[in-house]
């Protein structure tokens, strides 16, 4: 079994969620090509379109926003799984002046929130919930300046703190420790929002004139291409490109960590497309060795850990990933899901509580997997199922669902 082919993969999950909020800002109509068909943009799409903003379909694939109506909605915003759109709404409707209650699933209900409450409580938001966890109340708060100081590195965190000061009365500053993905940061420019460095964090001035729309193509989505590149990783002889791929360094680290293990990657017809570097990205099947991976690189992979698990058990000798107690509390606890399945497939994997080292080569077995609904769970052991002796077993095929609806068509269409 090999890898072989060329795909065009959906639009970046991360950048979807934002895209939609950021045109919502605007008062003429954005075009957004490529947005990702994960249910997870979906309910960011229904929570905006029930707080007034009008979104509809277009020609060739495209969404048509008309923004700058926002009102307070007449029932709960349901965010589904989804902690982008719950955390991040969190701060832009605290900009916008207007009554809203956010819930969840059950897995969304459970997942932590004091992060986003804490800080925009302290701004000056008027958020409520019980015990850090949704449902997450919110009323009409007259917002000023703000400096925060994180002490983690969060997106999310960064992105509801800047949304939040929109139309806060003086600037809002933030720090994190490590740069995390900044497509907050660059979609805000693109519409006319200044935002300035500013003693190691970032500065948000509040507009003062109505911004611009956001008309942007979205690329590929790189955590959803890191399973194919995976695929490709291990299986011998396997060839693959994958097309139009976004490259933002702060969402790029899976490459670059799977080439110093020894995949042969290589990057072709590079473009800037709205502020984001996009390329094509050339894959070929080499010897794979263990390697320690520094905890300043886990932000940058924190939704690809789960395949480069996969990875690992294919290289030579010790792959360490630790600082990565982040893991613990996304749709799964993830560590978790990937000791309990590899240990399941015969891998040699001891877990920490911020991490695991995996051992290999192993020669996997194919095996009932644990999905734990868990969509990035359910891909990466898909992955490991393909290089396993032996038939491997989703308990829960449809949670791809969440990210990539055609995941495992597009595993088909590639597979020899």
């Amino acid at each position: 079994m090999t890898i072989t082919g060329s795909i065009n993969l959906p639009g970046d999950k991360s950048i979807s969620h934002r895209a939609l909020m950021v045109a919502s800002l605007s008062p003429q109509i954005s075009t957004i090509k490529n947005l990702s068909d994960g249910k997870d943009v979906q309910s960011t799409e229904y929570c905006l379109k029930l707080c007034g903003i009008s979104i509809k379909n277009g020609l060739n694939n495209v969404k048509l926003i008309k923004g700058d109506t926002f009102s307070s909605p007449s029932k709960e915003l349901d965010c589904g799984n989804s902690g982008t759109s719950m955390r991040l709404l969190c701060g832009l409707l605290a900009s916008k002046g207007i009554n809203a209650t956010l819930i969840g699933d059950k897995s969304l209900s459970n997942r932590p929130m004091e992060r986003i409450i804490k800080p925009l409580f302290e701004r000056g938001v008027d958020i409520k919930s019980i015990n850090s966890l949704a449902p997450i109340i919110i009323k009409k708060s007259v917002l000023t300046g703000f400096k925060y100081k994180n002490k983690i590195s969060s997106a999310q965190v960064k992105s509801a703190i800047l949304l939040s000061g929109l139309t806060a009365t003086k600037p809002t500053y933030y720090h994190e420790p490590i740069l995390s993905r900044d497509h907050t940061e660059i979609m805000l420019k693109n519409v006319g929002v200044t935002i300035k460095k500013a003693n190691n964090g970032i500065c948000l001035i509040p507009p003062i004139h109505a911004l611009r729309p956001l008309n942007i193509e979205i690329p590929g989505d790189p955590s959803s291409a890191a399973f194919f590149a995976g695929a490709a990783s291990i299986l011998p002889k396997s060839t693959l490109i994958l097309k139009k791929i976004l490259s933002n360094p702060t969402r790029f680290e899976f490459f670059n960590i799977i080439k110093s293990m020894g995949v042969d990657i290589n990057l072709k017809n590079g473009k800037n497309v709205a502020g984001e570097l996009v390329n094509d990205i050339s894959i070929k099947q080499r010897k794979l060795l263990g390697i320690h991976i520094k905890e300043s690189k886990i932000p940058s992979i924190i939704d690809e850990i789960p395949m480069l698990a996969v990875i690992a058990t294919q290289a030579i000798g010790k792959t360490m990933i630790k600082g990565a107690r982040e893991l613990r509390v996304k749709e799964s606890d993830r560590i978790k899901a990937i000791v309990i399945n590899l240990r399941k497939m015969g891998a040699c994997v001891e877990e920490f509580e911020d991490g695991l080292t995996i051992t290999g080569p192993t020669k996997l077995k194919g095996a009932n997997i644990n999905t734990f609904n868990d969509h990035r769970i359910a891909m990466a052991f898909t992955i490991a199922g393909l290089v396993a002796e032996g038939n491997t077993i989703l308990d829960n095929y449809d949670c791809v669902d969440i990210s990539f609806p055609d995941f495992f068509n597009k595993i088909k269409m590639l597979v020899k």
